[in-house]
């Protein structure tokens, strides 16, 4: 953690000085007083999700505060640097553990004060280098309306690391804008394993610690000023490195440590096959996307696109049916009292059924059929679950491991499908809106599916306003009331109030 704040450091200070010195600086800011409340034990689906982990608990009141000078395209040399916290107290929940030989249960809950993003970055021309832990968009999906990009959404708290890449879409050479790219590379750093252990029973399955993480994305656009353009591309993360503690009926039978190693970054990116497992190194994931959009003459825009979802080479070349992520969304060309709609439908239940045969993986076995099974989407035998705090880092609409009060540290219902739909809009010039529902299906996860299904209807809405737009033009209010029905997330219901205050500061070199 040291080393990645002399980096961050050395970043910010590099970037001021590559700065021309007649620019003027920019400085946002915002406050924000927040409290919340529920009857479960922790806030809805809609409320909980999607806010880079900063409110998960049932009922609490937090102080935000963030302050950034974000970096501009408009000039060859440009930095950026941020800050953002959260304080406060909320209340947790209790855990199943076991210890010397009897069950017991641990009350975890958020800590009182937590660094949500800390980033500097500089680029120059078209590329950027960055380093600490900044919230990005995805590049498929609407981040406010849409469940949530599959492999990297606005859910989890942000990872700290250091990536570089385009800062935006850049023409190709010799293709006169009708064909652009974009892309970023990235190395983080897992800081939660003192949660990991907490939220985790020590009675059955793994203990991941230390983990380090990778990804990357490539896509290719058509030229966007033209009523028809399609983004089309991949997307790729991995966990590697750290260590695991395998627990069985209550005792730690083994510990994988693996630490870091340099080769380990090779290995991450191009998946190399050199733990001696028969298998890539490290656990990896990602999805196959496209979002094609027509713009209208009126103005309107209408855009349909899919994330195929992999794991493994099956998933890779499509052999898991309908998997993945679809959508469809209507933007309206100005404000209006609906000016914004998604619909989009996901599918996990083509995860091939629990039987799952290798030779490779038994030496000097009889039975050489190979027999491709046992999936196990967002869960890994030595890295665990792709999650950074408990929080999925792909989308929250498969459950989160924080969410399982029985310490089964994984994602326990992954096998599951359901739609989502949201729309929002501005009713008047200070008051908007934004409306999600979703339902939900799960039976479990790949390996062990059951024959139970669990299901799970959630709806939330939020509404900012602005109460007196001219005399104070950096206050606003946000509500948000949500509520939880079935047997996946319990039946639940919600509220979270904000007082918001934002503004900026021109300061002249």
């Amino acid at each position: 953690m040291i080393r990645l704040r002399i980096l961050l450091a050395s970043v910010a200070f590099i970037a001021v000085f590559t700065s021309a010195a007649r620019d003027s600086i920019r400085v946002d800011y915002r406050a924000e007083l927040i409290g919340n409340g529920s009857t479960g034990n922790f806030a809805p689906y809609m409320i909980g999700s999607w806010n880079s982990g900063r409110i998960i608990g049932a009922s609490g009141i937090w102080q935000d505060g963030m302050v950034c000078k974000e970096m501009t395209l408009d000039r060859r040399f440009n930095w950026g640097a941020g800050i953002e916290y959260i304080a406060g107290y909320g209340t947790g929940a209790d855990y199943e553990h076991y210890s010397d030989g009897r069950w017991g249960s641990e009350y975890i809950r958020q800590s009182s004060v937590r660094l949500i993003q800390l980033w500097g970055e500089i680029k120059y021309r078209g590329v950027f280098l960055q380093a600490g832990a900044k919230v990005r968009e995805s590049k498929i999906v609407d981040d406010e309306y849409s469940m949530g990009d599959l492999v990297r959404s606005t859910n989890a708290r942000p990872i700290p690391g250091i990536s570089a890449g385009f800062v935006d879409f850049q023409d190709i050479p010799f293709t006169k804008g009708w064909v652009q790219i974009n892309g970023e590379l990235m190395y983080g750093k897992f800081f939660d394993s003192a949660l990991a252990s907490g939220l985790m029973n020590h009675y059955n399955d793994i203990l991941p610690q230390n983990l380090y993480y990778h990804y990357k994305y490539c896509y290719f656009r058509t030229k966007p000023s033209m009523p028809f353009s399609v983004t089309v591309g991949v997307q790729e993360a991995c966990l590697f490195g750290g260590s695991t503690e395998f627990f069985f009926k209550g005792g730690k039978t083994a510990t994988d440590y693996r630490g870091f190693k340099l080769s380990y970054l090779w290995n991450a990116f191009f998946a190399e096959y050199n733990n001696g497992e028969g298998n890539a190194i490290g656990s990896s994931l990602g999805s196959w996307d496209l979002r094609a959009r027509y713009r209208f003459r009126n103005g309107y825009e209408l855009s349909g696109y899919f994330q195929w979802f992999w794991e493994d080479g099956s998933g890779l070349s499509k052999r898991n049916g309908w998997d993945g992520l679809w959508g469809v969304q209507l933007k309206f060309p100005k404000a209006a009292p609906v000016d914004n709609i998604v619909v989009e439908y996901l599918d996990f239940t083509n995860q091939a059924g629990p039987a799952h045969h290798w030779p490779t993986d038994w030496p000097g076995t009889n039975l050489d059929v190979k027999v491709g099974g046992a999936d196990n989407y967002y869960n890994n035998d030595r890295y665990g679950p792709y999650a950074y705090y408990g929080m999925a880092i792909g989308t929250p609409f498969v459950k989160s491991p924080i969410y399982n009060l029985d310490g089964y540290y994984s994602f326990a219902n992954c096998r599951t499908r359901g739609f989502h739909a949201a729309f929002g809009g501005t009713v008047l010039p200070n008051l908007s809106y934004r409306f999600k529902f979703s339902s939900q299906i799960a039976w479990r996860d790949g390996r062990t599916p059951s024959a139970h299904a669990y299901e799970d209807y959630s709806a939330g809405l939020h509404v900012d306003w602005q109460p007196m737009p001219v005399k104070v033009g950096g206050l606003s209010l946000g509500l948000d009331a949500a509520f939880d029905l079935g047997k996946l997330r319990g039946d639940n219901f919600g509220a979270m109030l904000a007082v918001r205050y934002e503004g900026s500061l021109n300061f002249k070199r």
